[in-house]
């Protein structure tokens, strides 16, 4: 069946978990409809106040097999969390589509914020911002996610300087969408990055970044000079895919000369980009020398 919500401005979530020892799963024609249309009116520049949809807070649980259709904002959140196990989520904002057409407006798919030991498997988004994204945690393993129509993968934007220490995301894909792989720090954060893996990433005609790692996030950005933000033990490994058109940048790297430290990167490979669409010309800072690194790529 359907779970559908009445209307109001709030911040919400519209469904709430707490618990410990949970299985928290739905059958297969279950569906959650948050009619999201009701608040996307206006897009970016709506003022109306969104609620947020389904936010848990679980110990020693597993989730599965949950349905969210048509979110009025942020979608599934997992804050707090410790020992869980996440697969099949399906996020749908088709009906608003893609990210270009300005409808759902800050619509993250999946977040995870100060958790420990979680796993998200075999999960889709479609939505119109951040189809996963972290910025306080660590043992996270997210693996088999396919993103479409959004922001991309993000790291570093939830939390505004917290820790993420060991995260895996891998055997992965991202589809049409603004930027495939996007880590972020904000401008004067206090934290770190540490043992952060991508590993074996699909990008598929991405518009604007193939990959974005900057310091300089902000109300200002993309302008900006980045602060220092330790991002410690990052590795990029077999990732490939192109850029919709001459416009983006295949890669992107804006840090300040001391954040980044210990990275490999292996066999990355997204091409198509000439980095056209920026005005002034798009330029690098804080690139880790001799691991040949091709940034904003002319």
């Amino acid at each position: 069946g359907t779970v559908t919500f009445g209307y109001k401005e709030w911040k919400g979530p519209l469904v709430k978990v707490t618990g410990k020892q949970l299985n928290i799963m739905a059958h297969s024609n279950a569906r959650f409809d948050g009619e999201g249309h009701r608040w996307w009116k206006g897009g970016r520049e709506s003022k109306l106040v969104k609620p947020r949809f389904f936010e848990a807070i679980v110990d020693d649980s597993t989730i599965t097999g949950l349905y969210f259709k048509n979110t009025p904002a942020h979608c599934f959140v997992c804050n707090w969390c410790h020992n869980v196990a996440i697969s099949r989520l399906t996020v749908d904002n088709k009906d608003a589509g893609d990210g270009r057409a300005g409808r759902a407006y800050n619509t993250d798919g999946i977040g995870l914020g100060y958790v420990k030991n979680i796993t998200v498997l075999n999960s889709y988004v479609f939505n119109q911002d951040d189809c996963f994204v972290t910025g306080g945690g660590e043992d996270m393993l997210i693996d088999r996610l396919t993103c479409e129509g959004g922001n991309g993968i993000s790291v570093g934007s939830l939390g505004k300087g917290a820790d993420v220490v060991r995260l895996t995301i891998k055997n992965s894909k991202v589809i049409n969408s603004l930027t495939g792989l996007n880590i972020k720090t904000e401008l004067g954060a206090v934290g770190l990055h540490r043992g952060v893996t991508f590993e074996n990433i699909e990008l598929n005609n991405i518009h604007q970044y193939g990959i974005s790692i900057h310091g300089n996030e902000g109300p200002t950005f993309p302008n900006g000079e980045p602060t220092l933000f330790t991002l410690d033990k990052y590795t990029f490994r077999n990732i490939r895919g192109n850029m919709l058109g001459a416009g983006g940048a295949n890669v992107w790297i804006w840090l300040h000369p001391n954040s980044a430290q210990n990275w490999r990167w292996e066999n990355v490979n997204v091409v198509g980009g000439k980095s056209a669409m920026f005005r002034p010309p798009l330029t690098c800072k804080g690139v880790p020398p001799n691991l040949g690194i091709r940034c904003a790529e002319k």
